[in-house]
């Protein structure tokens, strides 16, 4: 009984951190002691419950919200995204990029039977609000995987001296389970640390970077940053695509704000808003469209007027510019 014991104790633990290869080893462990007993009935009802466990497991990977356990769950923040790609309002050029992504991992079977790796590594900069979250959210949408967000500040306070090692659980995780992994405020680990500091930051800096490298084409890495110019020039090679982003033109502002209003502006003319928009992150136009929005809905109506627009964005300029 004490072996049994045992291995009932590694499975607890190995269930515990989410370790699921560990779980399915030492249960088939206990199915090969079981048929050396002669118990044959109880071994291949547990080898078929492992089997069993691992085809749903595959089969549901990419479609299902996996909730990370174990010490994961303390560095990731899981969410199943429900955003399109025609609701991203980008550039052509960028917009181009992403579906070039998409089109790369929907055939990434074919590319590897090649030789070729699908593009997984990507480097997302531009200022704040204006779409590198979103950007994230539609990959894990229209590829159908769970999305996982690895704030690095928090990382790197929470977990100082043993970062290296936590990196390295999120990594096993990106061979073992289809997702975008979207490390955010990246310059919190990426910033170029020139001059005397070669002690932590850089150790961590050059284990994200083996990570990366030895990164599996079966899940998207994502880093996402404000501050390019900051960041440390040997990451830009290790990534497959740089997506750049930038402050939307007046167009795409109205773009924005008419999407947001939604049936709101189904009359309000959207022309000419360039002189109140400019400035302004795609975050930002979509505050000022709820602030219009919800304006008018207090007053008893049911449609926003261009004069309803341009107040909310002359506040939310204001606010944001100085």
């Amino acid at each position: 009984m004490a072996g049994l014991g045992q291995h009932i104790t590694a499975m607890v633990r190995s269930h515990a951190s989410g370790d699921d290869a560990s779980f399915y080893s030492v249960a088939l462990q206990v199915a090969a002691r079981e048929a050396k007993a002669g118990h044959h009935v109880l071994a291949n009802d547990i080898k078929k419950a492992v089997d069993a466990s691992r085809e749903g497991e595959t089969a549901g990977k990419i479609t299902t919200l996996a909730q990370p356990r174990g010490e994961l769950a303390e560095l990731v923040e899981a969410t199943h995204p429900d955003v399109r790609l025609r609701e991203l309002v980008a550039p052509v050029e960028l917009t181009d990029q992403i579906k070039q992504v998409l089109a790369e991992q929907r055939q990434r079977k074919n590319l590897l039977e090649h030789g070729f790796a699908p593009a997984h590594r990507l480097l997302l900069e531009g200022p704040p609000g204006t779409g590198k979250t979103m950007t994230a959210s539609v990959l894990a949408t229209e590829l159908a995987v769970p999305m996982f967000t690895i704030r690095l500040d928090s990382l790197l306070s929470k977990f100082m001296g043993e970062t290296a090692s936590k990196l390295r659980l999120v990594f096993d995780s990106v061979a073992q389970r289809r997702a975008v992994y979207l490390f955010d405020e990246f310059d919190a680990l990426g910033a170029d640390r020139a001059g005397n500091d070669v002690g932590e930051a850089r150790r961590i800096l050059n284990s994200f970077l083996v990570f990366l490298e030895e990164a599996s084409c079966e899940s998207l890495v994502l880093a996402a940053t404000n501050h390019r110019a900051i960041l440390d020039k040997a990451l830009f090679r290790r990534f497959d695509a740089v997506l750049t982003y930038t402050l939307p033109d007046a167009r795409q502002a109205a773009a924005v704000i008419k999407a947001r209003l939604g049936t709101l502006a189904r009359g309000t003319s959207m022309a000419k808003l360039g002189e109140y928009t400019a400035g302004l992150s795609h975050a930002e136009l979509v505050k000022a469209a709820e602030t219009a929005a919800k304006t008018i809905l207090m007053r008893g109506e049911t449609e926003v007027q261009r004069d309803d627009i341009i107040a909310a964005l002359i506040s939310r300029r204001t606010a944001s510019l100085g």
